[in-house]
């Protein structure tokens, strides 16, 4: 197996550390292991890393492999491992070293008795392991001669007190003449799938990705199977995953392995093989209807017999022991013609199963046939509604090439390319299929699964948002669907062009989604509906959307599809926390490669924002991480930027600028040249968030502005709701009243208070900075009293932080410190750095006597004169400093001359080192 041998050996370093340790654990007293796994698992690739770590380890190694033909000839084996010591047998005495040249062919002389012979075996190797340790590796045990055999058995039984380690590999049930028990026995498993995949890419690097996942299903951790596969598929085959056969062909080594075993059988017994793989259930029912009137468990003996198969006659289930000896029975050693009545047998045994049926009936069709055409399109419906996108892109695929006609050739393999762009994850494949439909009906115009497909693999190369836009718009309002809303491709396509309106951010994007919902009949489907009023402008018309996205929260299920659609219209109305089951689940199955990459990349996006709301901060980053190695490996390049927002917003709320703004100059390099101005609002966010925890008010006003103007919630710019609250506390600290104020009012008068909780605290937040009196004191009570903390804790510390600031300088000084002690351990928990400075900083200003102020007293700083110097020592001008704490810029530069001779300084500068040198001797 020298062929799955890569650098290092890819998944088994829990198996090469046991078998170590075993060694190492008995390196003064001798050992002895056997290695069992099936056929091509590998156990040679581990041996031959055994023997390489001997080597370094100045271990001698001592090899030998059975090999059938030798089988026969006795002490061959012996020889073969012996060889490298002929010449040191004279170290022994006169009797066992001329027993043991006999017997491995090397003198003259009767032949020696066993025991002899195998006790000159074992006092060779204990005598030069006195010098050197030794490790005798023994491949194919099954296939050395019997002589030999019997003599590995003696001596793995009598190393114990030496230097000598044997190990010996076998296949798992094999028939062998060596004598095992009482040996240790490692059993060799096959490889788990991430691993699976890491050596087949690694290996086959050309192979597209649904390959990869077709070839690791079926290789079942089998490395040989992995490595072999894709030799026999061509070119073609390697990159697109519909010309895949049902089942793969084998290559020559595989063949060699598998096939001969099978071709030995009794015909009626290969026959009901064949049905067996083909149905590829494991269940026998099918198989006894196929083959009727036969007596199916007995003909299925000799299978079992020879150990090709395990059938279950209690629960009537058949198992291949081996996952590539079907493929040898289906591939080589039955005819096409045979395979085919095996497949019509099988779809006349289903007629109660319409999925399975239609992939029999198009297996076992010889030319055109438009009914199975229309059934197997039928089943990728099916399919696509269970999740299945690429099992409904194959049988897409298959019913194209059964279609007479070449329109419904064209329509099948462009909603093959749609279902693989939307759904699948392969766009590479998706633009394969989308070629093929065009040039099957070259004269007609693309479809709306065509044009869908193109929108989207166009926004992933170098296209922009305007231009996919208006093909996907084109497509629509020329379609001959009549604007049925029981039409799948039209439903699909508004849902697409929903989300391109959303990365575009431009209004006038909108127009034509609203104008085709005015016009389906009888009426918009729910989802899009809900979709269209909670997602385009949900500060206008979210609420219209309300009562039908709750009816679908309270069913939502878990088809892939539905799950992340009905996640796009819970978004803006705070309502993730309520699809976030079925989203995990989605995620999870992405990772188990049962789910539609392009639906686990939904799912991924929207759960890290949940994270995100609900304090998990961390496990939004992580996620959204898993997100982007997701889009570079299946080429989902545009959708990065969605999980770099998440990723630079927790970074800014963290205080970790460095990162954020790295993060949000990729998410703009990417997105302005292609016209994706929705991500950058996005990305404006990100660095208002950080500036305002950094106390930046003027920049953080500047980037608020940037997502809305001032006393309006832009229009289409779902987001503006997110930054409002921003926006206003920017404005109040930098002397913008009417701004501020006008804003305020425009929150009001928007529905954010009628989408969630959470929208309505910021409105109301918004109101009470904005508003004088004891009205305001009113406004930020009703605020906190509208949400539970845990639920939305980074925004309730931060009202609690507004609440505090503003009872502070009300005097009202126990109140206040109530509120910012509480806002400061939320910002602690969550890890949101710049923010607890802040909160930590009012509360020195009410005179709280926590450590902070200790150290401040020890320097005879005032609370207020210890706040001014924290601030200026992060750099921040008198005027920011003056905004920030409600004083006048000379009030703030009288009061730096005070502090500079109190701290031993003369600059600005000098102040950080300062504070620095205060806080370390307060702590010692």
């Amino acid at each position: 197996m020298s062929a799955v041998r890569p650098a290092s050996l890819v998944g088994r370093t829990e198996d090469l550390s046991f078998i170590r340790s075993f060694f190492n654990d008995h390196v003064v007293r001798g050992a002895a292991l056997l290695l069992t796994g099936e056929a091509g698992v590998g156990k040679t690739a581990l041996l031959d890393a055994l023997a390489d770590d001997a080597a370094r380890r100045e271990v001698r190694v001592l090899r030998a492999r059975g090999v059938q033909f030798e089988a026969d000839i006795s002490y061959a084996g012996l020889n073969q491992l012996l060889l490298p010591l002929f010449g040191e047998f004279d170290i022994l005495d006169d009797g066992h070293r001329d027993a043991l040249r006999v017997a491995v062919g090397i003198g003259s002389g009767p032949t020696p008795d066993r025991l002899l012979t195998s006790t000159a075996a074992l006092l060779l190797l204990r005598v030069i392991s006195v010098e050197t340790p030794l490790l005798v590796v023994v491949d194919d045990l099954p296939w050395l001669d019997r002589a030999t055999t019997a003599v590995l058995g003696f001596i793995a039984r009598r190393l114990v007190g030496s230097r000598v380690s044997l190990v010996a590999a076998c296949r798992t049930g094999s028939d062998t003449f060596f004598e095992s028990s009482g040996l240790t026995e490692y059993r060799l498993p096959p490889l788990d799938d991430a691993s699976s995949a890491e050596l087949l890419a690694s290996a086959h690097p050309d192979v597209a990705p649904a390959v990869r996942r077709r070839i690791v299903a079926e290789a079942h951790g089998n490395p040989l199977a992995l490595v072999e596969l894709p030799t026999a598929l061509s070119r073609e085959q390697r990159t697109v995953l519909t010309a895949l056969p049902a089942v793969l062909p084998l290559s020559e080594r595989l063949q060699t392995m598998f096939a001969s075993r099978v071709a030995g059988l009794p015909a009626p017994t290969r026959e009901l093989l064949l049905l067996a793989a083909l149905d590829g259930t494991g269940d026998l029912a099918p198989v006894a209807a196929a083959a009727t009137g036969r007596a199916v468990i007995d003909e299925l003996a000799p299978a079992e017999a020879d150990r090709l198969i395990e059938v279950s006659a209690g629960d009537r289930r058949l198992s291949f022991r081996h996952p590539l000896i079907g493929a040898a029975v289906v591939a080589h050693v039955t005819s096409t013609a045979e395979r085919r009545r095996a497949h019509r047998a099988l779809a006349d045994a289903l007629v109660d199963q319409p999925e399975r049926r239609a992939w029999h009936l198009g297996e076992a069709a010889a030319a055109p046939d438009e009914k199975v055409a229309a059934l197997l399109e039928q089943a990728a419906h099916l399919r696509t509604r269970r999740g299945d996108a690429l099992g409904a892109v194959m049988a897409l695929t298959r019913a194209a090439g059964l279609s007479p006609a070449p329109a419904d050739k064209s329509r099948r393999l462009a909603e093959a390319a749609y279902i693989g762009t939307d759904a699948g994850g392969e766009l590479v494949d998706a633009s394969r299929l989308l070629a093929g439909a065009r040039a099957a009906d070259p004269t007609a115009p693309d479809s709306l699964h065509a044009a869908a497909a193109s929108a989207f693999l166009l926004i992933n190369e170098d296209g922009d948002i305007d231009t996919a836009h208006r093909l996907l718009v084109g497509a629509i309002e020329n379609g001959d669907h009549g604007y049925d809303a029981g039409d799948d491709a039209l439903v699909d396509a508004l849902h697409s062009l929903v989300l391109l309106c959303s990365y575009g951010g431009d209004p006038a994007l909108w127009d034509p989604v609203f104008a085709a919902l005015e016009r389906l009949t009888p009426e918009p489907p729910d989802l899009l509906w809900a979709v269209a009023q909670t997602f385009a402008d949900p500060a206008r018309t979210g609420p219209g959307g309300l009562a039908r996205l709750d009816a679908l929260l309270a069913r939502v299920g878990d088809d892939p599809t539905q799950v992340v659609r009905i996640g796009t219209a819970a978004l803006y109305p705070d309502r993730l926390a309520q699809v976030r089951g079925p989203s995990l689940r989605l995620v999870e199955h992405g990772r188990t490669g049962t789910a539609p990459v392009r639906r686990q990349l939904g799912a991924i996006m929207q759960v890290s924002l949940d994270h995100y709301h609900s304090g998990r901060w961390d496990d939004a980053s992580r996620l959204a991480g898993e997100g982007l190695a997701l889009c570079e490996e299946h080429g989902y390049r545009f959708f990065a930027w969605e999980l770099q927002y998440v990723q630079a917003v927790v970074a800014a709320a963290q205080g970790k600028p460095a990162t954020s703004d790295a993060l949000v100059a990729d998410i703009v390099r990417w997105a302005v040249p292609r016209g994706a101005h929705g991500a950058r609002l996005l990305a404006s966010h990100a660095k208002a968030l950080g500036a305002l925890g950094g106390g930046d008010f003027e920049a953080a006003y500047r980037h608020t502005c940037a997502v809305s103007p001032p006393g309006v919630l832009a229009p289409y710019v779902p987001h503006a709701m997110w930054t409002a609250l921003d926006l206003v506390e920017a404005a109040v600290r930098t002397g913008r009243t009417d701004e501020a104020a006008a804003h305020a009012t425009a929150m009001r008068r928007s529905a954010m208070p009628e989408l969630s909780a959470r929208l309505r605290m910021l409105v109301l937040a918004a109101e009470a900075l904005t508003t004088p009196g004891e009205r305001a004191a009113e406004l930020f009570e009703e605020a906190l009293a509208c949400v539970d903390a845990d639920k939305w804790p980074f925004d309730t510390a931060r009202v609690r932080l507004l609440r505090g600031e503003y009872l502070r300088r009300r005097r009202a000084t126990k109140e206040a410190r109530g509120q910012l002690l509480a806002a400061l351990e939320s910002f602690e928990a969550l890890g949101a750095g710049p923010w607890a400075k802040r909160a930590a900083a009012e509360l020195r200003a009410t005179g709280y006597a926590g450590p902070a102020v200790a150290r401040a007293r020890s320097a005879a700083l005032t609370a207020q004169e210890l706040k001014i110097a924290e601030l200026a020592a992060q750099g921040l001008t008198n005027k920011q400093i003056a905004e920030r704490l409600f004083l006048s810029h000379r009030t703030i530069g009288a009061h730096l001359y005070q502090i500079y001779p109190k701290l031993g300084v003369s600059t600005r500068t000098a102040l950080r080192d300062a504070l620095d040198s205060l806080t370390q001797e307060v702590g010692d």
